[in-house]
């Protein structure tokens, strides 16, 4: 193996392997409906969900779970959601059209769509959805729709300007707390301004993954709700979003190493490790190292049920903790997790298209798929893909290259890494890109040059069948 190939190994659930068995129903389901075509599979989905609600039951507390719809556009998993009796957040009009469709009631949704218009507003009204208030013009047009339909719409009051290490946490949503105090004390309920907005509880939504901010924003949270209780305004529940980390490499060395070597790399120091030695955020300047590396941070100890009970357990300056104070206070704990839902719940398969060199020498693979289907708000995706071939490996054939994609652009890569292939790459052999459902299939994905959506199958593990499904 070359001394310059830094694997990233990952964690790959049971029903994977089962599946990749299925090589005549992969290569059918993509002659079929072309190449990528993304793979569900509900274990993992059922597992995730109800893992926290098991960790929130452990300490005895009131809680809601609402799967984040946006991280995964697929109506079966909004429809599985309902079976298990979990929530759903919704962000958009269709996103709420499409769960209360498929029976979804309204206890089990909300909608904290970032930009509510007067069509969402009127629909979420008209079914009795909760919404989460994030300005006061929200209240307004909602305070208007419910006025035309002479009713009321149950809220929530979402918070921002959080104190952390006398540091104010920055956000573009929400409500800073002494203005969430004067809303809700003086301007909602009967006999105010905004007498058709029934206040029900507070969330709040934070950038990054630390656990010290969004415990310390709950304690701030539990606060105001004492506050309001002493006005005489009781709080339902409080809502703390998503941000929860997942785990996806088996190997903490090999993300530590591989960071190591970027750095080094980035500075020179040795062979690219990245295409024109992409920093994925990090930055050279005048033999100096600036800034971060700008991804996910895949390798996580701490995650998921873990992550979730070092929140509830978190107690700070105070004499009580998280889950102490929400159950003094009977507030029903709520988290809307999109990533850490979907966890292993799904895969992305691509048909190799052409190899060719770059200018530069370098090879490249060119995939049937483009890399609005397999990106998110991480510079790149860090896991070594698996690659199906069609023969048998043949010896001194191992080589080092790029996986790019149909995007008529300079900077269309599917991964910005260099990957090692123990065998080239065929024409018509298959790149299988592990756990993707969590913002990788959908968040970014388009049709520019026409191309079609990627297709969206379940794999049902019991019957070995993959059902294409919407």
């Amino acid at each position: 193996m070359d001394a310059n190939h830094f694997p990233l190994t990952p964690i790959i659930h049971p029903w994977v392997h089962d599946f990749l068995e299925q090589k005549e129903a992969i290569y059918a389901a993509i002659a079929q409906h072309g190449s990528p075509i993304n793979v569900h599979n509900m274990t993992p989905f059922d597992e995730n969900l109800s893992a926290f609600k098991k960790t929130f039951d452990s300490y005895g507390l009131k809680s809601k779970i609402f799967f984040a719809r946006k991280a995964n556009k697929c109506k079966f998993l909004v429809e599985q959601a309902q079976q298990l009796n979990h929530g759903v957040d919704t962000a958009s009009y269709m996103e709420l059209k499409q769960a209360l469709e498929v029976g979804v009631p309204a206890a089990n949704l909300v909608c904290t769509a970032a930009v509510k218009n007067r069509k969402l507003i009127a629909l979420a009204i008209e079914a009795q959805v909760p919404l989460v208030l994030d300005n006061e013009d929200e209240c307004t047009l909602i305070q208007t729709v419910a006025e035309e339909m002479n009713t009321t719409v149950p809220i929530q009051v979402r918070l921002s300007g959080f104190i952390v290490a006398q540091q104010l946490l920055p956000s573009r949503f929400g409500f800073e707390r002494k203005k969430a105090y004067a809303l809700i004390t003086e301007s909602l309920g009967k006999d105010k301004q905004f007498d058709r907005l029934l206040y029900q509880g507070l969330h709040f939504h934070l950038n990054g993954y630390s656990i010290p901010q969004r415990a310390i924003s709950l304690h701030q949270c539990f606060d105001l709700v004492a506050e309001l209780k002493a006005d005489g305004i009781p709080t339902k529940s409080v809502d703390f979003g998503g941000g929860i980390l997942i785990n996806y490499l088996k190997d903490r060395k090999e993300w530590e190493a591989f960071q190591e070597a970027l750095k080094e790399a980035v500075l020179h120091k040795r062979e690219a490790l990245t295409f024109q030695n992409d920093g994925l955020g990090l930055m050279n300047i005048e033999g100096r190292l600036y800034f971060d590396m700008q991804v996910y941070p895949y390798y996580n100890e701490v995650n998921k049920t873990t992550f979730l009970e070092q929140i509830l357990t978190f107690q700070g300056d105070g004499p009580k903790n998280i889950f102490q104070r929400a159950l003094e206070q009977d507030i029903e704990l709520r988290i809307e997790p999109g990533r850490s839902s979907l966890d292993q719940v799904g895969i992305t398969i691509a048909k190799v298209a052409f190899r060719r060199y770059h200018t530069d020498g370098q090879l490249l693979i060119g995939l049937e798929m483009n890399r609005t289907q397999l990106r998110s708000a991480s510079a790149d995706f860090l896991l070594d893909p698996i690659h199906i071939s069609q023969g048998e490996a043949a010896k001194g054939e191992s080589c080092e290259g790029y996986l790019v994609g149909a995007y008529c652009l300079e900077q269309e890569l599917i991964l910005k890494r260099k990957l090692y292939f123990h065998q080239l790459p065929q024409v018509d052999d298959l790149f299988v890109f592990i756990n993707t459902a969590g913002y990788m299939m959908h968040f970014y994905e388009s049709e520019a040059h026409l191309f079609p959506l990627a297709k969206n199958f379940v794999y049902h593990t019991a019957h070995k069948m993959l059902e294409a499904r919407d």
